[in-house]
């Protein structure tokens, strides 16, 4: 019988923990959210890694964010392509195809460099993992999971700054085997942009081929 009730007491305190660290963390994302929406415009420089140790894949690459907070408008500029959304609509330009791709913006898209910010707000839950120390900065760490056992991805480890409350790095793991890493490099924050900036024209690149997959 003490057996019995020592269990019950410790599965309750855990689940009380469990509790305490989803509050923990939807206080640090809800200070997150509140930081990145008092922008009206936010520039950053980023990496992005992928690694599959299974299929020898080992990439990197550079690229530079434009986001509206408020309008969900967004363009990320890669090496050879580009990517925009002005909301509404989202081309993907691929500069050595000569092509532009012109489909309806998918909130789903959790490789989107541009959701990084705000993906914790629908469809995942969140758990506080603690703190720790690197270059003498001090980041808090809050691993997400789907809600759909469907998804693809099984996780994602956020790694928050403590003092700026803004996210420095995404690793998102997926049921193939694979790695993304997003880390931040640097922020700009209300940047000047006009809102054409987020549209691709095509008058203006002559020889492109429009496809529209909408």
């Amino acid at each position: 019988m003490k057996k019995i009730i020592f269990s019950a007491v410790w599965i309750l305190s855990s689940f009380t923990a469990v509790l305490a660290q989803d509050a923990r963390a939807k206080n640090v994302l809800d200070q997150v959210s509140k930081k990145y929406r008092s922008y009206t415009t936010i520039k950053a420089d980023f990496t992005v890694d992928a690694k599959n140790q299974q299929a020898n894949i080992n990439d990197s690459q550079s690229g530079t964010l434009y986001v509206q907070p408020k309008t969900n408008k967004f363009k990320i500029v890669l090496e050879g392509q580009e990517l925009l959304s002005d909301g509404k609509t989202q081309w993907t330009y691929l500069k050595e195809d000569k092509e532009v791709q012109v489909s309806q913006p998918s909130g789903a898209d959790a490789l989107n460099p541009a959701r990084i910010f705000t993906i914790y707000e629908k469809g995942f839950k969140y758990l506080y993992e603690g703190e720790s120390k690197s270059n003498g900065r001090s980041f808090y760490t809050i691993d997400l999971t789907p809600t759909d056992s469907k998804s693809s991805i099984y996780k994602i480890r956020l790694k928050i700054d403590k003092l700026t409350k803004f996210i420095n790095s995404a690793l998102i793991f997926d049921k193939n085997g694979n790695r993304y890493t997003y880390s931040i490099k640097s922020y700009t924050p209300n940047v000047k942009v006009s809102d054409s900036f987020f549209t691709f024209d095509a008058k203006k690149h002559p020889g492109v081929e429009v496809v529209d997959l909408r």
